[in-house]
């Protein structure tokens, strides 16, 4: 077997034992979750108590329900809102675009299954299948196919800047920064010793990325279980984060699965396995819930995996409109929830 086909390997058996392991975090911090599951002879001492982990605490919560979308479209993946705050989500072979209060506007079609979109302040629509990225003007017209970058490519995340556009490639365990006409330009956050890059651990295809209002790109490293900031040369400038069963923290396999970000800086994470929305500042300081595990109760339920052939079918997306409200894409229960901050 060659490396290839052994890291291959790999992350098939680390997404097929997702949904089992989901809410095991690195460390000793997993003694404490365990207890028997009943009294008497027959019980598991090794049971998980995870009723604790999903019950979240009212004062943490600072964000209320406003409305919700259901059935937006099937086999969702990601959302974007543009700068219309037309919203946008990645599902099935194509882009469905709803207006603000949730009615169909129109599609945009793809040949193959579509994994992220984002939208440039102009109006441009980059569309991330497996691969490869298309381009789309407001209209829906299609303007350009670029060229894939490798076999291995699998993209799940894009962001969209003024002169650049930035694909996360899981498959790859980096992020391709292209320029508008889609020429390749370089990779960021690969594993380099002579720049001190430690590198991706992507154990399932949740890779995202995100501009960031300094000019930084914000990169969930989930196998590490935090959140990476980058120039967009490629350097380090810092990260937050770390493995943690509280609710400061993120657990499991790989989170967060999802990034978005507020007007100031703040991050907005999605989780899965225990699926909740967070809000941290720009500096990675856990300041509130947007919305608890209570929230998603199917989604909870149904865990991290649906089938083997695509593990980016679990979990939660977000993006934030120009009212600083926040959308949440339920990927299993197919909906989204747009939460405003508590007066």
């Amino acid at each position: 077997m060659n490396p290839a086909e052994s890291i291959l390997t790999r992350r098939r058996f680390l997404v097929g034992t997702a949904r089992a392991a989901g809410l095991l975090a690195a460390g000793g911090s997993t003694v404490s979750w365990l207890r028997a599951a009943s009294p008497g002879r027959d019980a598991n001492p090794f049971a998980l108590d995870v009723e604790r982990l999903q019950h979240t605490d009212p004062k943490l919560i600072h964000y209320e329900q406003v409305a919700r979308f259901q059935g937006c479209a099937p086999d969702p993946r990601r959302i974007a809102v543009g700068p219309d705050d037309r919203v946008y989500i990645a599902a099935a072979n194509a882009v469905t675009i709803l207006d603000c209060n949730g009615r169909l506007i129109s599609e945009i079609a793809c040949a193959a299954p579509v994994r992220c979109v984002a939208v440039a302040a102009e109006g441009t629509v980059y569309v991330g299948v497996k691969d490869h990225v298309e381009t789309f003007d407001r209209t829906g017209q299609r303007l350009a196919t670029w060229p894939s970058s490798g076999r291995r490519t699998w993209l799940t995340g894009l962001a969209a800047g003024e002169k650049d556009v930035f694909a996360a490639d899981s498959g790859n365990r980096c992020v391709l920064r292209y320029d508008k006409a889609g020429k390749l330009l370089g990779r960021i956050a690969e594993r380099n010793k002579d720049r001190h890059l430690p590198g991706l651990v992507v154990p399932s295809p949740y890779l995202d990325v995100k501009l960031a209002p300094d000019g930084l790109l914000r990169v969930n490293n989930t196998g590490r279980h935090r959140v990476e900031a980058y120039t967009v040369d490629g350097d380090l400038e810092f990260f937050w984060g770390r493995p943690s069963a509280g609710i400061e923290g993120f657990c499991g396999c790989c989170n967060p699965v999802g990034l978005a970000l507020l007007p100031d800086g703040r991050h907005v994470t999605c989780e899965k396995g225990l699926p909740r929305v967070k809000v941290y500042s720009p500096k990675g300081v856990f300041e509130s819930v947007v919305a608890g595990t209570e929230t998603f109760y199917e989604n909870a339920k149904t865990g991290a995996l649906k089938t083997r052939s695509d593990g980016l079918v679990g979990g939660l997306d977000a993006a934030v409109d120009s009212q600083q409200r926040i959308y949440i894409l339920d990927l299993v229960a197919n909906d989204v929830r747009i939460m405003q901050r508590k007066a």
